[in-house]
């Protein structure tokens, strides 16, 4: 009886394992998480909040997340070429670099993660006026290896990097209208 038990709740869980790994075949091989916000601020006083990698992590909810986050700074602290390496248990470890910037509309930087798991990802800020505010996006993208679309089936990886970008962009919002 036991092991009858134990064969059927073998089968259930390889079973699941399978339908898990259908669906994460048929997803896509390219990810991309966004979120934005209005901010009462000109683009001109945010575009510094996040073309300068000290001032990006002022605000930064990773940094904040991981207080014990161990970094070093290279290259120039503002636009292309400014670089930070970073090394976490909360955060992970990896860097960031800024490799393009528009002022005051636009920064690109280009992340590599080495834990949790390795990624190579592009985070897009674009900083757009509306009127007396300004439209701030951020966004990543990337590949979507298996074992992420695999993760993905089970757990909602849009809404957890999303509530963290959320959460940073308050906190550009709420620096960039400090007067």
């Amino acid at each position: 009886m036991i092991k009858t038990t134990l064969l059927s709740l073998l089968a259930l869980a390889l079973l699941a394992i399978a339908v898990v790994t259908v669906i994460a075949l048929q997803r896509p091989d390219t990810f991309r998480v966004a979120r934005s916000t209005s901010i009462a601020a000109p683009a001109e006083k945010i575009f510094p909040l996040v073309n300068d990698v000290r001032a990006f992590n002022s605000w930064n909810p990773y940094a904040q997340k991981a207080p014990e986050m161990k970094g070093s700074y290279s290259g120039p602290f503002i636009g292309p070429g400014a670089h930070y390496d970073f090394e976490s248990k909360k955060s992970g470890s990896g860097s960031f670099e800024i490799v393009q910037a528009t002022a005051p509309s636009q920064v690109q930087m280009r992340l590599d993660m080495i834990s949790p798991f390795k990624a190579q990802n592009v985070i897009t800020f674009t900083i757009v006026p509306q009127g007396t505010a300004t439209q701030t996006t951020w966004a990543m993208e990337g590949p979507a290896p298996f074992l992420s679309k695999f993760m993905g089936v089970i757990f909602n990886m849009d809404k957890m990097i999303g509530a963290d970008f959320e959460a940073g962009l308050a906190n550009l919002k709420a620096k960039a209208e400090q007067t």
